[in-house]
């Protein structure tokens, strides 16, 4: 009697949802209708109308978005299309900052005194040193690049060292004596005057004639001088062309 019940009751429950897919067909079906009945009644220029200020892709739109649940136990539908945006999202790189000490205020001024007492073991023993291992490894060397680069070298440590502390010391001997002089006339009275940088190489070049003259080098020094200058504007000047016999 238990089965006999059983199979009555799954019968009953299967023609119950037969008749309720049946109704719900038929229902969707009238829906259909009833829509293509409306639809036959509008004219050609309001769809037209609809179709172009949007409204017709709008209802479609949320016609396509109504998604839910077939049965209670399986999960929403949800598309996995998502709109792409207009303007690329960038992440931002923060911007480097390139900051010269020579023109920071917050880096101060030059203490040349200070700098003097801080790097003369350059001066005085690395740059020397660096340099007698140069000329040791020029006069090994036979590769021509190297040598060249070897004697690049070597010319700019011997520029480094003319222009080191003895430069500063001359510098710094010509404003003392310049400030020592204004000091005097500002007690008379009159404005003080400053040097400018120009003037005070003006005055260490004239400083360095005149201890070349006592020394007696000075001819030598402009003699080679002027053949220096003389090989710089030999580069600049115009060759004579090959004429086509030659």
């Amino acid at each position: 009697m238990g089965i006999q019940n059983s199979e009555s009751l799954i019968s009953f429950s299967s023609k119950i949802k037969f008749e309720e897919s049946e109704t719900d067909e038929s229902e969707y079906f009238s829906e259909e209708e009833e829509i293509r009945r409306e639809l036959a009644d509008v004219s050609f220029e309001e769809l037209q109308k609809a179709r172009s200020n949007g409204f017709h892709a709008l209802c479609l739109k949320s016609k396509d978005e109504k998604k839910g649940r077939i049965n209670k136990n399986r999960p929403s539908e949800i598309s996995s299309k998502k709109p792409v945006t207009r303007f690329r999202e960038v992440l931002q790189v923060p911007k480097k900052v390139t900051r010269d000490p020579r023109f920071e205020s917050l880096c101060g001024t030059l203490d040349t005194d200070g700098f003097k007492k801080r790097y003369s073991f350059l001066y005085e023993s690395q740059l020397p040193a660096e340099k007698e291992e140069l000329k040791k490894l020029l006069r090994k060397s036979k590769d021509p690049d190297s040598i060249a680069d070897l004697k690049n070298r070597i010319s700019l440590i011997d520029k480094q060292l003319k222009e080191g502390p003895s430069k500063f010391a001359v510098d710094k001997a010509i404003l003392a004596e310049h400030k020592r002089k204004e000091r005097e006339t500002t007690k008379q009275g009159k404005r003080p005057f400053y040097l400018k940088q120009s003037e005070i190489r003006e005055k260490a070049l004239i400083e360095k004639y005149n201890r070349l003259k006592a020394a007696g080098k000075l001819e030598s020094f402009i003699e080679k001088k002027r053949k220096k200058n003389a090989s710089k504007d030999h580069r600049f000047m115009p060759y004579r062309r090959p004429s086509n016999g030659n």
